[in-house]
């Protein structure tokens, strides 16, 4: 099947999973597809209730380090729009979730946007093959954390800890 007849569901199975799931992420554990941000206005006519799906904010996937603590979000589009055009709805995914990292793809590699700067840049291009492990996103958490003031770090130190680097079920 040629790449230019997939649909965005095509894209999240034969591309995004696979590097997800490469990059050592537990794609049963730890990762979360279609997943429900808002569930949407409720519509009222007459006697009936029910939820306007137009309304209805899904991520395509979150990443989970570990269970209840989200660490990004990965937002797909088919292969008719450029990588990064699915980069402002993770942004406004991440930024509902409360995660600061967020990821784009249309199939052919992904854009990443770190917003805790942990290496100076904002966003970045890298291929399938460059996903980051959970552990690695803890990482470049922890990394920015410390880099900030004392009370501050002390603080977010505590959370970062809890959240990714105690012992836990993955």
């Amino acid at each position: 099947m040629d790449k230019k007849n997939w649909s965005e569901t095509d894209v999240c199975e034969k591309r995004i999973s696979p590097a997800i799931a490469s990059a050592g992420w537990n794609l049963i554990a730890q990762v979360l597809r279609k997943y429900t941000l808002r569930a949407g206005r409720v519509m009222v006519r007459g006697n009936t209730a029910f939820r306007d799906k137009n309304s209805i904010l899904r991520a395509d996937y979150v990443l989970f380090h570990k269970p209840n603590v989200p660490l990004a979000v990965v937002e797909a589009k088919d292969p008719h729009h450029a990588v990064g055009a699915g980069m402002l709805r993770a942004i406004q995914y991440a930024e509902l979730l409360g995660v600061p990292f967020s990821f784009a793809s249309s199939g052919e590699g992904f854009v990443f946007r770190d917003t805790t700067l942990s290496d100076g840049v904002l966003e970045r291009h890298f291929t399938h093959t460059e996903f980051p492990s959970s552990d690695e996103l803890c990482a470049d958490l922890r990394q920015r954390l410390a880099e900030r003031g004392a009370v501050q770090a002390r603080l977010a130190e505590a959370l970062v800890e809890t959240a990714c680097f105690s012992s836990g079920p993955f």
